[in-house]
């Protein structure tokens, strides 16, 4: 499948970044310039190679073209060691607000009427138990069970 080199050449870009992660950001940097540039090259041929091949329309064309079109972005991080790869410790900080904030959007509960958003502290990440904070804004034509937010 045409895809699987796509994703054997990211794999590979993964594996360079878990070799380096205990490394100082100079080594981590000179390792990423010697082994992730070549690596990207791969990618980038391959991204030129089926450009073409792929409609738009399909599930592998969008992929192509959101992969070109944020080239650039992807790149990036080889500029830097500092930099990560991905943004994924962010998308995961923010996972529990969204999903929450939607799971109440839909919920059937007179609580639906407020904002009420756990969100997580950066407590989690270093191993402690998170303490979460309550936010509630109490909207216009709430019930009065709203505006009793809870504390930290």
């Amino acid at each position: 499948m045409r895809a699987d080199i796509a994703l054997t050449i990211i794999s590979k870009l993964y594996c360079i970044e878990r070799e380096r992660k205990g490394v100082s950001e100079e080594q981590r940097f000179t390792g990423r310039k010697e082994l992730s540039l070549p690596v990207l090259s791969q990618l980038k041929s391959w991204l030129e190679k089926m450009q073409p091949q792929v409609t738009p329309q399909s599930v592998l064309g969008k992929a192509v073209n959101y992969l070109a079109s944020n080239w650039s972005r992807l790149e990036r991080y080889v500029e830097a060691g500092f930099l990560p790869i991905d943004n994924n410790p962010a998308e995961r900080a923010i996972k529990p607000f969204v999903t929450g904030r939607k799971a109440r959007l839909f919920s059937n509960t007179p609580r639906r009427h407020c904002q009420c958003t756990d969100l997580p502290l950066d407590r989690d990440r270093q191993g402690q138990r998170p303490r979460a904070l309550y936010v509630a804004t109490p909207r216009i034509g709430a019930p009065a069970a709203c505006a009793v937010g809870g504390g930290l």
